[in-house]
């Protein structure tokens, strides 16, 4: 496989794009060797500047549920253009994307549309803030909310102290008033919350965390955190920019059956385009400005062509839900043969998967939260990725990223997958 254009490209792109990239993971840091740059996509492949082919387990960190360019959307898009590419000013379909969403996901009474997730949670802090007139908020390890300053923030040194910033250019000012507990751990949240009476806004997670690989709620935790947040009057906020659309039509809170005071959006209710979303209670979301007292504004919020796409997507998966039986059934094909391989070869190592998400550790534990997700052997993910990736399967640059499915694969392409997989194994080990 030869991978020229790209590396060409890349040697360009360090000399005005910092670390050569657009986004930190792209750049194949953990991994090893030099990222793809990507030149179309089609169904369940993407292509590189060099003609190579692959078959594509991100899509794009999980927009392209129905798989790359399809026509449907691809068309969407082109009628949207023709009258025009932005207006910064209301449109139809704006409302008609809001109403929609409110009838698909159980916690959304009302909506405002921003540009990224990163824009949507950290707006749903601020309107939890407002709203309960409280400043501090709680955080889980290992799960990302965008990079927005408040959300990045390492452990303290405990339960019940504050957070440290994770990253230069976040002040400790910032840091002071976010709160991180384990995931899965309810006695930690009991804690934070006996530890800071009275002075808790919100507490943000994701229902399904997906960035440090995807790992799964244990039984009644997500049920705890709800029961908690009532107790205390905290406002419950679910991040579903990925699990959003994509577990189910309404997302993690329909599938577990735990609805949230608020919910951020983001990936497929764009369709590809880059669009965010957060929602929920009407009594919150009337602070929203100009209803209420909390600002937020976004110059291209509800851009016509994102909308059109996002339409069009969040109208098929709610007028077929067959889309999510489908998917069940690629996740769980695929999985098995994933399971089969590690049997044959005598690996003990970890898959967690849900419905189109699943991520295969590189360890003999458990994976319930960060602690424990850290315990994978990443050296061998980046031996195994190289190895899939020399065989035509596209994989996240990272054991710490869930992979996401599309409709688009056939059980033909399951069936490539599972072999190179069987194949990579047996070479990484």
């Amino acid at each position: 496989m030869q991978i020229t254009h790209s590396k060409t490209l890349f040697e360009k792109a360090k000399r005005y794009i910092p670390g050569g990239v657009n986004s930190p993971v792209r750049a194949f840091r953990s991994v090893g060797g030099d990222p793809i740059f990507i030149k179309r996509a089609d169904g369940a492949y993407i292509y590189d500047e060099d003609d190579n082919a692959y078959i594509e387990l991100i899509n794009s960190w999980g927009p392209m549920i129905l798989g790359h360019n399809h026509p449907m959307i691809k068309e969407a898009i082109i009628r949207a253009l023709e009258f025009g590419t932005s207006y910064g000013a209301p449109t139809s379909k704006e409302v008609e994307i809001a109403e929609l969403i409110a009838s698909m996901v159980p916690s959304v009474e009302k909506v405002r549309m921003v540009n990224s997730g990163t824009e949507a949670t950290m707006s749903a802090i601020r309107v939890a803030r407002g709203y309960t007139g409280r400043e501090k908020f709680i955080k889980m390890e290992g799960h990302y909310h965008g990079h927005g300053d408040s959300f990045l923030i390492s452990a303290g040194s405990g339960a019940i102290t504050m957070g440290n910033p994770d990253s230069p250019g976040v002040t400790k000012g910032t840091a002071k008033d976010t709160l991180l507990a384990p995931y899965n751990d309810l006695e930690a949240i009991e804690k934070l919350v006996a530890a800071n009476k009275g002075e808790i806004a919100t507490l943000i997670l994701e229902p399904v965390p997906g960035n440090m690989g995807l790992v799964l709620p244990k039984e009644g935790y997500l049920q705890g955190l709800r029961k908690i947040c009532d107790r205390e009057e905290i406002v419950l906020i679910f991040d579903e920019v990925m699990t959003g659309f994509r577990l189910a039509k309404g997302g993690a809170q329909e599938l577990f059956g735990v609805v949230p005071d608020m919910t951020t959006l983001g990936k497929i209710i764009g369709g590809g385009l880059p669009v965010g979303a957060y929602g929920g209670k009407k009594e919150i979301m009337e602070f929203v400005s100009p209803a209420g007292p909390v600002y937020q504004a976004g110059t291209l919020s509800g851009n016509p062509i994102a909308m059109a796409a996002g339409l069009t997507m969040l109208k098929h998966l709610n007028q077929n839900p067959e889309v999510y039986t489908t998917l069940n059934s690629i996740g769980q094909k695929l999985v098995k043969g994933f399971r089969s391989s590690l049997e044959k070869h005598g690996l003990n190592y970890r898959i967690n998967h849900i419905g189109s998400m699943y991520s295969l550790f590189f360890t003999d534990q458990e994976v319930f939260d960060f602690e424990s997700a850290k315990k994978s052997d990443t050296v061998r993910f980046g031996k195994y990725f190289q190895a899939m990736l020399k065989r035509g399967i596209y994989l996240a640059p990272s054991q710490y990223e869930s992979l996401f499915l599309s409709t688009a694969l056939t059980d033909d392409l399951i069936e490539k997958i599972v072999q190179a997989n069987e194949e990579s194994l047996k070479e990484s080990f």
